[in-house]
């Protein structure tokens, strides 16, 4: 769904960065209570994974192709506010080195694919949470719903946008009946992809998901032959069968797989916002994209003839970028959390016992 320079009007995106400016200031906040030394490097590599799986393209219909937007898998992994930098960070690696997604749509596309997905999903996925059983079972399920739904809405955004700005003289009935009914079926993949990408995690190390905190049961005691939880007591540690480093060396070793190799045999129908734009003229004032010119445009190497492996450098390169764009992003405000945190920022706090006279 990367909406490319010209489909938009220039006042319509100038407001969407504007407001993607401000989400990801927001985020930037707010992640600092989401990450910690633990999920600091794992938000990189959640950004660099979901860079690899958008350059696999399943068919949806006939003609037609769709691919992980991300925004709920992110949110789940990491967090809602670490979910919308780690979208964002892939919007503008993919923006900026493989003309994908235009740069003065960048606002656009953050608002559609990291702001919407990532609010929508978590939310949704919250409410769920709350009232399913606590299982490993009922995370992964929510996690389904939540995904599905965060598609279409997502599409939805998108119809919106194009109602108030849109550069061509296209029925918005039309428009919205189009995006929402083809986004319904990439919603099942991006369903899919999620639910088998939280299960996985969850299996090996389930404290390194962010909405599964609070899974594990709390500590109990027996009493009068009935075990009871623990009065004030915090959920019983998780036994770690597998160190985050590892969870990260496979992560990192799967996205360079899917990226290099798997990407090859992707599907190269149109996805759903390309075929609705060709569909009904939407793409008449389509703009040539700025960095058209890149030797990593449309996912290749340039004068590398050979197409499988020109793509598959593109998609490792693409990796190797994003984790490292990614993981600095995310240590930088995990950093800054420790700074605001440190014995010299709260040396200057009013002392309670002072206070009360003790």
């Amino acid at each position: 769904m990367h909406v490319p320079d010209g489909f938009i009007d220039a006042p319509t995106s100038a407001a969407t960065g504007v407001i993607a400016a401000g989400a990801i200031a927001v985020s930037l906040r707010g992640a600092r209570r989401e990450l910690d030394e633990r999920t600091a490097p794992l938000a990189g590599l959640v950004a660099a994974f979901i860079f690899a799986v958008q350059m696999l393209n399943f068919p949806v219909a006939a003609g037609t192709s769709g691919h992980l937007l991300g925004g709920a898998l992110a949110a789940i992994l990491v967090g809602p506010y670490t979910g919308v930098l780690c979208v964002s960070v892939v919007l503008l690696m993919q923006g900026l080195l493989f003309a994908d997604g235009g740069l003065t749509a960048l606002g656009v596309n953050i608002t559609n694919m990291a702001i919407v997905t990532t609010v929508v999903a978590y939310a949704l996925f919250r409410g769920l949470a709350k009232v399913l059983p606590r299982s490993r079972r009922s995370i992964t399920a929510a996690s389904f719903v939540a995904a599905l739904v965060s598609v279409p809405a997502a599409a939805l955004a998108f119809t919106l946008m194009y109602a108030i700005g849109g550069t061509t003289d296209v029925s918005i009935g039309k428009v919205a009946t189009a995006m929402i009914g083809v986004h319904l079926l990439i919603g099942i993949g991006e369903a899919a992809i999620t639910a088998l990408t939280v299960g996985a995690v969850l299996a090996v190390r389930p404290d390194l998901v962010y909405g599964a905190r609070g899974l594990t049961p709390k500590l109990k005691l027996r009493v009068n032959g009935e075990l009871v939880d623990a009065p004030g007591a915090e959920p019983a540690p998780v036994a770690a069968r597998t160190s985050h480093r590892r969870v990260w060396a496979a992560g990192l070793v799967a996205s360079l797989l899917l990226a290099g190799f798997v990407s090859f045999y992707a599907s190269a129908d149109p996805d759903g916002l390309e075929k609705v734009a060709t569909d009904h003229g939407i793409d008449k004032k389509a703009e040539e994209h700025a960095a058209a010119d890149s030797p990593l445009a449309d996912y290749g190497v340039k004068d590398v003839d050979d197409a499988r492996l020109s793509g598959g450098l593109a998609g490792v390169i693409g990796v190797g970028v994003t984790v490292v764009a990614g993981s600095a992003v995310f240590w930088a405000v995990r950093r800054r959390r420790s700074d605001d945190t440190s014995p010299s920022n709260t040396s200057d706090m009013p002392d309670a016992t002072s206070s009360t006279g003790v």
